[in-house]
């Protein structure tokens, strides 16, 4: 099994834990707050689970989850990710994060933005766009009928096929939408964003199950709209 490394330990950072926990993995957390801060947490998913810093868990994981505020991601250490496949889960909210011109004129997407940091690493956008109960609550097993898909993108195969893998482990399909660069078409305020695992806009915290052929029609969806 896999050592998971996760820069990051809130709502999506956490839930990613407590599923690879589940499926064997272990996890290493950090935070920007210190170890100390993340007792609760590695006490309630057992032996598998430590915390240490942020460069700690860089290194210490085999794949690595980087789920922080964007304007924080030049803090994400480099030198000990170079080399590895990095799951980035931003998304861009200006009202918390500041205005990134680059951002704001489309010319880029926050896992570009990633990559850029990280030269030597392999980024793989995922988890981004699914609400953090969701993502707890619809993980099946592999062959469930009502077994969901989450959308990826990233610029390197060998990544995105490990990225995929550990999906599978945590009970979801993969939907491969292309390089970093068609990141844009699951992120915020697109059709296939977090209300697209939500059974009703007006009951969010319901859960819906989605497969990959529902996941690729928001993904067009996405596109359509772009391009009308």
């Amino acid at each position: 099994m896999t050592t998971v490394g996760l820069i990051g330990s809130g709502n999506i950072g956490g839930t990613v834990a407590r599923l690879a926990v589940a499926a064997g993995h272990d996890v290493v957390l950090s935070n920007s707050r210190g170890p100390e801060t993340l007792t609760d947490l590695v006490a309630e998913l057992g032996p598998r689970a430590r915390a240490a810093t942020p460069a700690e868990a860089a290194a210490a994981g085999d794949l690595v989850v980087v789920t922080i505020p964007l304007r924080a991601y030049r803090e994400v250490p480099v030198a000990p990710l170079a080399g590895k496949a990095v799951i980035d889960t931003n998304n861009y909210y200006p009202e918390r994060d500041g205005h990134f011109p680059e951002l704001d004129d489309e010319s880029t997407t926050t896992s570009e933005l990633l990559q850029a940091h990280l030269p030597q690493s392999r980024v793989v956008k995922a988890f981004n766009n699914i609400y953090f109960v969701h993502l707890h609550a619809l993980a099946r097993p592999d062959g469930a009928a009502d077994r969901s898909a989450l959308p990826i993108a990233g610029d390197d195969a060998g990544a995105k096929a490990a990225v995929t893998a550990f999906l599978d482990s945590l009970g979801y399909d993969a939907v491969d939408v292309g390089p970093l660069a068609e990141g844009w078409r699951f992120q915020r305020d697109t059709v296939a964003y977090a209300g697209l695992y939500s059974a009703d806009p007006a009951d969010w915290e319901r859960p819906a199950a989605r497969n990959a052929e529902q996941v690729r029609a928001a993904l067009a969806a996405a596109r359509r709209y772009a391009d009308s």
